[in-house]
């Protein structure tokens, strides 16, 4: 017995691989851009316990079962299918065993779906603070997910070990507020939980890699959509000058989705903006013929003296990396950009380009966030990656060869990888011929 509690606490659960010196869980408020006045939480796979503070209210809710939670005059009101239980300071929904997926309905806003816990409070009485108890490593996939598209898991790989380092970086972002992360871009993207497996394959990929300097410190690590042909240096955005973080060309951000753009601004309207917020003065034709002839071969932190970032601001701009020319017929002011983003650090399309290539993920890396490295933790069982990395594969080989077959929650690829995942903590290599029929079980009291 002694050895089998030493092995299940080693073997931590799949999803957290990157090892309790990075971080176990992680809490996240969800809907954090919305208000919140009441929400419908149902049960897609597993069982969950509810509670009332620390009352238990329902050992077991599954299938067919809701809990509508409301902002009261003291806390929360707690409901299970039409029956009320209460005012409660929190409403908390715990999972009974890994493969666990709640869904979540707020009025008024789209349904989403997570795994893990849920606590719900309330900020006033008529806005609730939902908050998602759950594994760092789901988190991540579930951030992947919403921050980059593609195909090749590679391209999810990158994308993981920079959010990974991120968040290790940013934990106590917002402890003032009682939670880690928020699920907006204020922190990273979490929209939902994971729901495909080439995405969590390049998660799990990642398990146990992030980003460090040449002192083996985490690395700030921003992301944007498209570089439009070249980065920027961090000081022209923000304040600090980072080694890391240096302006260097990005042709393969060239002919992806997000990499031009063009605004048209009335000619009155881009001078008045010169001469009225930054007292410019553009009835000097000097000034005047700078402001409509800008040119940017390569990028630049200001126009006239004022910051670019500003304009993009107050313009409304995909990025800073614009020119400006006159359109002869009508006057107006246009504005020729390239580029989503900030533009600091890496480029996601530029990523996916490079993954089509054939460049491997920590060179993509390095070519995005100069000098810097990909560290390995050395305290991740890298044969338990491999395991799951080996399952989670054959998922996806199985879904190709039976592309539209239909199937049930149970046989959804998260709640297979789980089980494979439970059995290697049962044993360390799964044998079905061992498995224990009911009569055959010795019961010592």
């Amino acid at each position: 017995m002694v050895k089998r509690i030493i092995k299940l606490l080693c073997l931590t659960l799949f999803l957290t691989l990157s090892t309790a010196t990075f971080a176990e869980r992680v809490t996240v408020r969800l809907f954090s851009n919305n208000r919140i006045e009441a929400i419908y939480v149902s049960f897609d796979l597993g069982i969950y316990s509810l509670y009332g503070d620390s009352q238990l209210l329902e050992p077991e809710l599954g299938e067919g079962m809701t809990v509508e939670v409301k902002p009261a005059a003291n806390g929360v009101s707690i409901a299970v299918n039409g029956y009320n239980y209460g005012t409660f300071q929190t409403a908390v929904m715990r999972a009974t065993d890994t493969a666990c997926i709640l869904c979540l309905n707020p009025k008024g806003v789209k349904q989403r779906t997570y795994e893990g816990d849920l606590l719900i409070s309330a900020f006033d009485r008529s806005n609730l603070k939902i908050i998602n108890d759950v594994d760092f490593e789901t988190y991540l996939a579930g951030v992947v997910q919403s921050e980059i598209y593609g195909t090749n898991s590679d391209i999810f790989r990158v994308q993981a070990i920079i959010s990974r380092t991120w968040a290790l970086r940013n934990m106590k972002k917002h402890k003032a507020d009682g939670y880690n992360f928020c699920d907006y871009v204020h922190c990273q993207a979490y929209q939902n939980r994971c729901v495909r497996p080439d995405i969590m394959l390049g998660t799990m990929q990642s398990s146990g890699e992030t980003i460090v300097d040449k002192d083996g410190n985490l690395i700030d690590t921003p992301f944007h959509s498209n570089s439009g042909g070249q980065t920027a240096n961090s000081e022209d955005v923000w304040r600090a000058a980072l080694p890391y973080l240096r302006s260097v060309k990005d042709t393969f951000s060239f002919h992806m989705r997000q990499s031009d753009w063009t605004k048209v601004i009335s000619k009155d309207k881009w001078l008045n903006y010169f001469a009225k917020t930054h007292k410019l003065n553009t009835q000097d034709a000097s000034v005047r013929n700078t402001l409509l002839t800008f040119t940017q071969n390569e990028r630049q932190a200001k126009i006239m003296g004022v910051q670019l970032t500003r304009v993009r601001t107050d313009f409304g701009l995909k990025s800073t990396f614009f020119t400006v020319t006159t359109d002869p017929k009508s006057g107006d002011v246009v504005l020729n950009g390239h580029g989503y983003g900030h533009g600091v650090g890496l480029s996601q399309e530029g990523t996916i380009r490079m993954v089509g290539l054939g460049i491997a993920y920590d060179s993509i890396i390095r070519h995005y966030y100069s000098g810097a490295k990909i560290h390995y933790d050395p305290s991740v069982s890298q044969r338990y990656v491999q395991n799951f990395v080996t399952e989670i594969t054959k998922i996806i080989e199985e879904d190709k060869a039976n592309p539209g077959k239909k199937k049930s929650k149970k046989d959804d690829w998260l709640g297979k990888l789980f089980r494979v995942r439970d059995r290697m903590d049962r044993e360390e290599e799964y044998d079905p011929e061992k498995d224990l029929k009911e009569g055959e079980m010795k019961v010592e009291w």
